[in-house]
């Protein structure tokens, strides 16, 4: 219940509508967001090879770091949290190097790293407005447009059912992927309301029922998992190795970058006004922080949900009341383990068909951040080379088959990581030119070319009067 004089409004940051009112509202973020949280420790999990227990767990206290992280950004504790209506948790942007490391070093490798990786968000959350300038949107849209193209493989392969797996590549697999896929276009474009809100969902329902009639889906995990369980410290060991801690040290420094963008996103979209100073480094310590702390009890790093940004601007609900509820939500689904064993059981080619449109969506984002700025013969040379080194080494690792091997785990293992390097590097070192200098310089070009062919053509003899 609302104290007296308190607003009731969905409207309002502060406001306190009442619960029945607010339900429904927040049924939108845990709809958007369950599944990308509940999706990647799977896919780690399955990268690392590790036991079903262990994926169980993996699962368990991603869904509470979302629901931690969340609450931090909503109500801030001193100089930590964003203090808007932000949703953030486990996110697809580390997959790449978190399956990457975690092939190489286990989880105990990307935990260790991850430790380092949360202090360097921090970092950056005290200097930002110092660095801020390293990240123009040439940069940040370069770095994002490859983490989409980085994470098509792995839905492929979920699609066909698995690397390793049972009947990996068999029709049946690409039956129930396609029929996922299919339900999600059909409801994402067509449907309205709730229902276009909860594409995702409707697609992996309808995707798993198929599963379940052919005979895909093992409840065992569900049968053996206990009904409440709390956290606990370090139930994995730390360890540092230093090409995972590169890796992890500059996806983590790239993702703020998406912060950046998101709680930019959020302010214009939902609050028609431009992200302060404070909001902005408190957003960026809070998820430092999370992910620094979350590693000790073997959460993956959190980063903020642009889909739930998505939502925030699309319908103006901006009340931190209705979004506390969706991470509480996620808490209570934290604590029960029998949820995240139901989630275990969802097929490979229904996680494939769903998240497949998430990582296309991912590679938008990131061609619409580059058209924020000038697609300048410079900009343009910043992108194209970034691309194709990034994507061109992590499609032929062979090619750096020579290096130390520290090193081509820092530059084969994650394309994110070469985008990074190659994009700040060259934004720094080629000079800057708009496209009227870029015309300019052409304009200059063809003019001396004029003057140069006129002193060169030889001269016509004067015509004599009769």
């Amino acid at each position: 219940m609302a104290r007296p004089g308190t607003s009731t409004s969905v409207f309002e940051f502060q406001g306190r509508p009442p619960l029945l009112r607010a339900l429904p509202l927040s049924l939108q973020h845990i709809l958007a967001m369950i599944m990308g949280t509940v999706a990647v420790p799977i896919i780690v999990a399955g990268a690392v090879g590790m036991r079903l227990g262990e994926t169980m767990l993996l699962i368990q206290i991603s869904l509470l770091a979302s629901g931690v992280s969340t609450l931090l950004q909503l109500y801030g504790i001193r100089r930590f949290g964003a203090r808007l209506p932000a949703i953030f948790g486990v996110g697809f942007a580390y997959v790449p190097t978190l399956t990457a490391v975690g092939a190489q070093y286990g989880i105990e490798g990307i935990l260790g790293a991850q430790v380092l990786g949360g202090l360097a968000m921090i970092l950056v959350g005290l200097c930002i407005q110092r660095i801020r300038h390293f990240f123009p949107p040439v940069v940040a849209g370069t770095v994002v447009l490859v983490i989409g193209l980085s994470l098509y493989d792995i839905a492929v392969n979920y699609m066909g059912g698995g690397i390793d797996q049972p009947g990996y590549g068999e029709p049946r697999q690409w039956l129930v992927a396609g029929v996922t896929l299919g339900v999600v276009l059909l409801i994402s474009q067509f449907a309205r309301g709730f229902l276009k809100l909860s594409a995702i969902i409707c697609g992996i329902l309808v995707g798993y029922g198929l599963a379940l009639a052919l005979g895909m889906v093992d409840f065992a995990p569900v049968r053996e998992a206990a009904w409440v369980s709390a956290p606990r410290l370090l139930p994995f060991e730390l360890e540092f190795h230093p090409a995972a801690i590169v890796s992890m040290l500059i996806i983590c420094v790239i993702n703020s970058v998406q912060t950046i963008g998101d709680l930019s996103a959020t302010t214009v979209g939902g609050l028609d006004r431009e992200l302060g100073r404070r909001e902005l480094s408190g957003g960026l310590l809070g998820n430092g922080l999370c992910t620094t702390l979350g590693s000790l009890f073997g959460a993956l790093p959190t980063a903020s949900y642009s889909q739930n940004v998505g939502i925030v601007a699309m319908t103006k609900v901006i009340s931190r009341t209705v979004l506390a509820l969706a991470a509480g939500f996620m808490l209570l689904a934290g604590l029960m383990p029998k949820f995240g064993a139901l989630m275990t059981t969802i097929p490979y080619p229904v996680l494939g068909g769903a998240t497949i449109t998430v990582f296309g969506m991912i590679t938008m984002t990131g061609i619409q951040l580059l058209t924020r700025d000038e697609l300048s013969s410079r900009n343009i040379t910043i992108a194209s080379l970034s691309v194709a080194l990034s994507m061109g080494i992590y499609a032929a690792p062979g090619a750096i088959a020579g290096f130390p091997e520290t090193l081509k785990l820092v530059i084969g293992g994650s394309p994110i990581v070469v985008a990074a390097l190659v994009s700040v590097t060259l934004n720094l070192a080629l000079p800057r030119k708009s496209l009227d200098d870029e015309r300019r310089e052409r304009e200059a070009i063809a003019e001396a070319m004029q003057d140069e062919g006129d002193a060169t053509r030889p001269l016509r003899p004067a015509r004599q009067g009769s």
